[in-house]
């Protein structure tokens, strides 16, 4: 999937950060002092969501036989504009070209210690859309409401707020040890809380700014 109006062009990487939503490291409570975590992440926990994962506005995500409910995350896109190596959180979001709604899917889990690739990355498990709204356009990334309804009915609202790292300082930390390029795509990161959804459902997330983001989902061997 591309968005091909320059300089929005994705390279179908995206990194995923766990665990970057304040309440949800409340949420594990003393778990993230014993193993496998044992202390608390120092830096982002990163994940990569493969190109087989990539899926557009509107399109239908295969629920497969071993899960039968999916979560989803509900996550600001990052699209990097700029190649950003060693960047200074104060000019991070100089390399940010703008943003876009993602949906991570994934199966339901409760371990995020070295997350599995069998959880995240089924085929269709990451849809982006509906557009790559230009940076100038969104004056704080950090304060957008998000809100995800599951067959018409509000079921999760959050902000992209309270993170332990914002945008900004999520980038920075991120580019310290890995070169982010144009196309690109980092993910902020999900709520604590993130919806269940089961074959049959529609869903739609709203970010502020953004626009809506649609999808359905189907049974393994169903009809789109």
């Amino acid at each position: 999937m591309e968005f091909d109006t320059a300089p929005f062009r994705l390279s179908g990487i995206v990194y995923g950060a766990l665990l970057n939503h304040l309440p949800a490291i409340a949420a594990l409570g003393d778990a993230v002092h014993q193993p496998p975590y044992k202390a608390p992440a120092a830096a982002p926990v990163l994940y990569v969501k493969p190109r087989n994962t990539l899926a557009g506005h509107g399109d239908a995500i295969v629920v497969p036989q071993d899960a039968p409910e999916l979560e989803v995350g509900a996550s600001l896109g990052i699209v990097i504009g700029r190649t950003a190596c060693r960047v200074a959180e104060q000019n991070a979001l100089a390399h940010v070209a703008g943003y876009t709604i993602v949906g991570d899917i994934s199966m339901p889990h409760t371990v995020f210690y070295r997350p599995s690739i069998r959880f995240k990355a089924r085929d269709g498990f990451c849809p982006m859309g509906p557009r790559v709204v230009p940076r100038g356009e969104i004056a704080e990334p950090d304060a957008l409401a998000v809100r995800v309804e599951v067959d018409g009915a509000l079921v999760h609202a959050t902000t992209t707020g309270e993170r332990q790292r914002s945008v900004a300082r999520l980038l920075a930390e991120v580019s310290e040890f890995m070169t982010l390029s144009p196309g690109d795509v980092l993910l902020l990161g999900a709520s604590a809380g993130a919806p269940r959804v089961r074959a049959g459902q529609r869903v739609r997330i709203e970010i502020d700014g953004l626009g809506q983001l649609d999808n359905h989902f189907i049974a393994e061997g169903g009809t789109p």
